[in-house]
């Protein structure tokens, strides 16, 4: 069975670049407060890594 890891947006999409605000829908996040939870894979950890500053990641 594979890790996964529980993402959460802490931060607004608001006046943020248009690849972040995608990257943040590819994630399903779309409002304050939205958690997923996804597979902890290298493209996973590619897309958080992009938007670190706006969200918060924990083991799930």
């Amino acid at each position: 069975m594979e890790k996964m890891i529980k993402i959460t947006l802490v931060k607004s999409l608001i006046g943020r670049l248009e690849n972040q605000k995608a990257t943040a829908a590819a994630l399903g996040l779309k409002k304050i407060g939205d958690s997923k939870t996804m597979p902890d894979t290298d493209s996973t950890r590619g897309m958080i890594r992009k938007i670190s500053h706006m969200v918060k990641v924990e083991e799930a």
